[in-house]
């Protein structure tokens, strides 16, 4: 369609030659002709300044991509099938798997439902006071009841071994490891105990 009119114009040009000032007015007529050409470009400049702001808009999308990890707030939950008797066997092969990767022993909390860890059972046996100064240094793996697990801090990992213990205290253990847990919650035990116990907590 532009260039239709531009062939008009090119005729207009034609007559104007018989007077020389026209000849100089034929300067301007190829001006207007890329005038019109420089037009269908400015539509896609508009389209590189909307450019720069599409990278504005690309911001916002980098931004929104991090904040859709804060959204699912909330720790990855790993479940490793044992029975309750292997329960504790399984966590501390778990310790030994995080361990190995690299992860830092004062990340790592380990509960337990039934009986306590033998660490924690030794250290105990030094009192309290020194058992839980342990705990705050955070220099290494720390291993406690799941009924003490109000008293414990946060920690990225937590491992939790259902190795028995009354439901009670293994439905609190569950949700509370969960506060607790950073980026990582372990649950030991059987697969079908551990279903029932989260739909008795809920």
């Amino acid at each position: 369609m532009p260039l239709f009119p531009e062939e008009p114009q090119i005729h207009a040009s034609v007559p104007g030659p018989r007077a020389t000032p026209a000849a100089g007015r034929t300067a301007p007529t190829p001006r207007p002709v890329p005038g019109p050409r420089p037009t269908p470009p400015r539509p896609s400049r508009p389209g590189t300044a909307r450019g720069t702001a599409v990278p504005a808009q690309r911001g916002p999308r980098a931004q929104a991509a991090p904040a859709g990890p804060p959204a699912a707030a909330g720790p990855q939950i790993q479940l490793i099938p044992a029975p309750a008797e292997g329960a504790l066997d399984a966590a501390e092969e778990a310790v030994d798997l995080l361990l190995d990767s690299g992860r830092a022993p004062g990340d790592v909390l380990v509960l337990t439902t039934g009986e306590e860890h033998p660490w924690a059972v030794h250290e105990l046996s030094f009192g309290e006071k020194a058992y839980w100064a342990q705990h705050d240094a955070r220099e290494d793996v720390f291993y406690a009841a799941a009924s003490a697990a109000g008293r414990t801090t946060g920690r990225p990992v937590v491992v939790v071994a259902v190795n028995g213990g009354a439901d009670d205290d293994a439905v609190r253990a569950l949700p509370a490891a969960m506060a607790k847990a950073g980026s990582l919650l372990i649950v030991c035990g059987d697969p079908e105990r551990i279903t029932s116990l989260i739909g008795t907590g809920a």
